[in-house]
């Protein structure tokens, strides 16, 4: 008899676990709180105008490649992407701008108009990360379930490389002098919601995988790529219960066995929570179950930053580039005030989006799609978002005429502002951190909620409150991982590639170009 499977959260990691467990003769049941597929990355759609909800674009397609190949479909068939040049601009408040591409020559051409001595070290930089990354894929692709994993032999080769007590900012210190160039290559911690001065070196590997392997754009926004997985799913037999939250995780023992929503009571032989993790815990398993992750414990844990958004639909066009970053001119403050004072700054640094200079689908002929992100402190006392909310927003409107967009309030037709304190009330994200759980040493590999979760028997993680962590691509991974150790629980094969050592092919994901 086919075994039951349930799994809470149409998410990214969830729809790609249904996929992989259905591929494999599984059957399949997904119960989502929300009336859409794909959790955070989602769209938001008013008057042709569309946006996603979070991640605004993609990175290493390989992963994702071959789990769409699992379930019998292409990647590039479903989903058309477009690798963008330059990946974004950078502007830095301290002063100077970079059109961050992956044509070596004219990186370097532009780093050396800045800093002409660290235009030099921009290839030496590619290359020791080439290894890293190399060197580091196992460790992406495997659970930690204990230190006996930690500390085996191929771990403890990658020590030297891996430079555990180094932050970001310290590693790229041996190859970059200015401090704006190594903001260019260190910013992407705050993916994980982190800062590069804190961030494990490790994470230097996350501005390599940019220029090596591309920044994209899916057509349609990232919402198209959970879609995707959707109708894939769906295809295989997946049920997926829109609108139908999980109300309680059902135990027998230390066993889960299935769980209770408002249509009844829904039995299964395992349970893939792909809901956040912090937020799952404290609301649908009793406190007095848990063990490690208690509800005081999960208190003291170290969370990542949130993030302030606005959602503008407005007239006209602009001219510049898809992605765009201001970085503040005393960012360390900036930062500060984000993971340390709980304050909110008054020369932020944001990202603004504008993909409808690449992909004329998210909003009317003459009009634009804008997106506005404005990294800011998860919910603390310090920050009442009822009070705030209108003075942020206009200061926000005032610094992004920073990065090129004038923009009059009059031509706003469509706005939708969304705080951490909606993060957390209106999309379950404990205390709004949408990072998740910080990705510090102390809460790493065996160290965040395992993939096989440890405290209960049947249960199993996929996103990024578990290992890898955050990030849409080592959110696929987990979803690798916890299907392939539940298939193994359930004594069943894998009926689907998984490489060991997955690079990207040459497709959609072509190395740093040489030329100018």
């Amino acid at each position: 008899m086919s075994k039951e499977i349930i799994i809470i959260g149409a998410g990214p990691g969830g729809l790609a676990a249904s996929i992989l467990l259905a591929s494999s003769g599984v059957k399949v049941s997904i119960f989502e709180r929300l009336p859409v597929v794909g959790g955070r990355t989602s769209t938001l759609e008013s008057g042709g105008f569309k946006f996603d909800l979070g991640p605004t674009f993609f990175l290493y397609p390989q992963v994702l490649r071959e789990i769409f190949a699992a379930g019998g479909a292409s990647l590039d068939d479903e989903v058309p992407m477009t690798r963008l040049d330059p990946q974004y601009r950078l502007i830095f408040g301290a002063g100077g701008e970079l059109n961050c591409t992956p044509k070596v020559a004219e990186m370097q051409r532009q780093i050396a108009a800045i800093s002409p001595a660290d235009a030099l070290q921009f290839p030496r930089f590619l290359n020791e990360n080439r290894v890293k990354l190399k060197a580091m894929m196992p460790c992406l692709q495997n659970p930690f379930l204990g230190w006996s994993d930690l500390i085996n032999l191929r771990m403890l080769k990658l020590l030297p490389m891996i430079r555990p007590h180094q932050s970001v900012d310290n590693y790229l210190a041996g190859f970059f002098k200015d401090p704006r160039i190594r903001l260019a290559f260190s910013f992407q911690s705050k993916y994980l919601g982190m800062s590069p001065f804190r961030c494990p070196s490790l994470f230097s590997i996350l501005s390599f995988l940019e220029y090596e392997y591309g920044v994209f754009h899916p057509t349609g926004g990232c919402a198209s790529i959970t879609r995707a997985l959707a109708r894939l799913a769906e295809r295989l037999g997946v049920r997926i219960h829109l609108g139908e939250p999980v109300e309680e995780i059902l135990f027998q023992g230390r066993r889960a066995t299935g769980v209770r929503t408002p249509s009844g009571i829904h039995r299964a032989d395992a349970l893939v929570v792909n809901a956040d993790f912090a937020r799952a815990m404290t609301r649908l398993v009793p406190d007095h179950l848990r063990r490690r992750w208690t509800n005081q414990k999960l208190e003291k844990k170290k969370y990542s930053c949130s993030t302030f958004m606005m959602y503008l639909g407005v007239d006209g066009t602009f001219h510049q580039p898809h992605h765009n970053i201001y970085i503040a001119k005393d960012y360390r403050k900036n930062l500060a005030d984000i993971e340390d004072r709980h304050v909110l700054s008054e020369d932020p640094s944001f990202y603004v989006e504008n993909p409808s200079i690449t992909d004329p689908t998210l909003a009317p002929r003459g009009q634009s799609a804008l997106y506005v992100l404005l990294p800011v402190s998860h919910q603390h006392p310090n920050i009442d978002w009822h009070r705030e909310k209108a003075r942020f927003r206009k200061l926000a409107l005032s610094r992004i005429a920073a990065a090129g967009f004038d923009l009059d309030e009059s031509r706003i037709r469509f706005e939708r502002v969304v705080t951490p304190a909606d993060w957390d009330a209106r999309y379950e994200i404990f205390k709004g951190a949408t990072f998740n759980l910080a990705h510090s040493l102390d809460q790493m590999l065996h160290l965040r909620p395992r993939n096989r979760f440890e405290e209960f028997d049947g249960m199993y993680l996929v996103g990024g409150g578990t290992h890898p962590g955050s990030g849409l691509p080592v959110i696929f991974e987990s979803a690798r991982i916890s299907s392939r150790l539940l298939l193994e629980d359930l004594g069943l094969p894998a009926h689907w590639r998984h490489s060991t050592n997955s690079m990207p092919d040459q497709q959609l994901a072509t190395p740093a170009l040489q030329e100018v």
